[in-house]
């Protein structure tokens, strides 16, 4: 079954056991998926709904930041929720040593050499690793491999 098949499917069940939270949370996931679908007139692969997925968990991580500052935990909760449900739908993430050697073997292979190589590295680490890791950790490690 595929990513998109999984999340149709919750949705239903969802449904039926009345659970408005989650059901809310999927289908703001289903309208963004069906959006790019539409807009770019493709059929979403499980990369691509990994990527929005992961999309949506930065938006709902940015607004828990803004809204705890603003003092607003009852809506830093709401998208606490949103979190968690949003994160069943992501591959497992890979552990900071697994980032930190993944991101070593990739500046080896390309021979970078320093930060002027950032962008050439990011680009084939953003390939590589989509949806398997958190891209601020990623960012972090390979500026770490590049000054060392």
């Amino acid at each position: 079954m595929s990513l998109k098949e999984r999340i149709t499917e919750d949705m239903k069940a969802a449904m039926r056991a009345k659970d408005s939270e989650r059901l809310g949370t999927i289908r703001l996931l289903t309208a963004a998926m069906k959006q790019r679908e539409v807009d770019e007139r493709i059929e979403l692969d499980d990369a691509a709904v990994i990527a929005i997925v992961d999309k949506m968990l930065k938006q709902r991580k940015d607004s828990i930041e803004a809204f705890e500052k603003a003092a607003r935990q009852d809506l830093a909760d709401r998208e606490i929720a949103e979190v968690k449900v949003l994160q069943a739908y992501l591959p497992a993430r890979l552990s900071a040593d697994e980032v930190a050697a993944e991101v070593k073997a990739i500046v080896t292979e390309l021979g970078a050499k320093g930060p002027g190589d950032m962008g050439k590295v990011m680009g084939a680490v953003k390939a590589r690793l989509a949806g398997k890791a958190d891209m601020g950790q990623v960012s972090a490690a390979v500026k770490a491999a590049l000054a060392g």
